[in-house]
């Protein structure tokens, strides 16, 4: 845990020091909007305990606090993934699927290059709710939301970095990390990544 958190700040230092010591200010026109950015995304989760690959979709919002440093937050919902196992207890072959939905929520900094094609680093902190049962229906998602209090609910920190590249009001972003969640049987670590458009305002 502590080599990524060691890696974690590694990137985010590194997003910031490094366009200011290697790149001019290029204010462009397509820096005008710089306020924020509303977005939506592909979502990939490699979740390591299962050994499932996790796809769905969310959306993310951002306000610039400065001309390097973004508050965000974000929303995925995971969809079941169609898993099959076969257990066999030496007498009986039986077939199960998975029906595993994640939600994940996540809150935090992300510090930033500036220009049409920007890198960046991040870091965030909230949490994924563990859901199951059923076919994936708006109401499912809904009990899902309801859950959260109530579920299989915790807590995640997400170190990760990515690229984004901008057109006037819109773009396209990708990211990765390591989302690290702190479950009650211990600490795992799954491979993260999103990638869609994006609008800045």
């Amino acid at each position: 845990m502590r080599r990524y958190a060691i890696l974690g700040v590694l990137t985010l230092c590194f997003a910031v020091i490094a366009p200011a010591a290697l790149a001019q200010d290029n204010t462009t026109q397509s820096d005008t909007k710089n306020h924020g950015n509303f977005g939506i995304y592909f979502d990939f989760t490699r979740l390591q305990p299962a050994d499932l690959n996790m796809f769905g979709v969310g959306g993310r919002l951002g306000f610039n606090i400065r001309k390097h440093v973004v508050v965000e937050g974000e929303m995925a919902y995971d969809f079941e993934r169609n898993k099959t196992q076969t257990i066999n207890n030496g007498v009986i072959s039986t077939t199960v699927r998975s029906d595993v939905r994640l939600l994940h929520a996540l809150f935090g900094l992300k510090i930033q290059s500036t220009g049409s094609f920007r890198y960046f680093g991040l870091i965030k902190g909230g949490f994924v709710n563990f859901g199951v049962g059923g076919p994936v229906t708006a109401g499912v998602i809904n009990n899902q939301i309801g859950g959260i209090v109530d579920g299989d609910t915790n807590p995640v920190i997400y170190p990760g970095a990515g690229v984004e590249w901008n057109h006037g009001w819109w773009g396209v972003r990708l990211e990765a990390g390591d989302e690290i969640m702190l479950l009650s049987s211990g600490t795992t670590h799954n491979v993260r990544a999103t990638f869609g458009p994006q609008i800045r305002f």
